[in-house]
């Protein structure tokens, strides 16, 4: 119960920065970001790609760890399947030192990340997207050159409890466009801790 009400109090599910960000049917932006590898990583400098999960997480957040092992589990399932996970931490490490560059480097060694974990210093691409807080997910489809927006939301609707999930909502969705069907849940409310903005 403890652990349980630690994660509430550091719930909110908006933050004081307002963004219209992208909605379903848009064209997503690529991007260029450091990896944890120190090297400057683009969706496209991965190859044979369907498309992406693009995962806003970070280091600190009780949300945000409580959902860790879910991202790590989408990417080994769906990577292989052409749809990878590319996780960005936007919070500013001088408000939370625990998501500077070099923790986020620590974390994903730690975890042994399968996938890009990305910093984003400026902030650009958080606010580009419309992403408030941590987890926040984007499903991008690869249609030609463009990344076509499927999903925005939260990963599925049980933070406390993976076993307790009843609605997966990542997994249908990236489902759906592998079969090549339509998403029925294209959105869903995000729930986390919010994104700290520079000021």
């Amino acid at each position: 119960m403890k652990k349980l009400a630690i994660m509430a109090a550091a719930v909110v599910a908006l933050t004081s920065f307002t963004s219209s960000g992208y909605k379903v049917g848009d064209k997503a932006m690529d991007f260029k970001l450091k990896n944890t590898d120190g090297r400057m990583m683009a969706l496209t400098s991965l190859d044979n790609t369907k498309g992406f999960i693009v995962v806003f997480t970070c280091n600190h957040c009780p949300v945000a760890k409580a959902y860790e092992d879910r991202i790590i589990a989408l990417d080994k399932k769906y990577a292989p399947k052409g749809y990878p996970v590319v996780a960005i931490n936007s919070n500013d490490p001088s408000q939370v030192p625990e998501d500077s560059f070099e923790n986020m480097q620590k974390r994903a060694k730690e975890k042994q990340y399968t996938f890009p974990y990305l910093f984003d210093e400026t902030q650009t691409v958080a606010k580009a997207y419309g992403a408030t807080c941590t987890p926040y997910v984007f499903v991008l489809q690869k249609t030609g050159d463009d990344y076509i927006v499927k999903y925005i939301g939260a990963i599925d609707d049980n933070r406390d409890d993976a076993t307790q999930t009843k609605n997966k909502y990542v997994e249908a969705a990236v489902d759906a466009l592998l079969a090549n069907t339509p998403v029925t849940i294209t959105n869903t409310k995000a729930i986390g801790c919010g994104i700290k903005w520079k000021s």
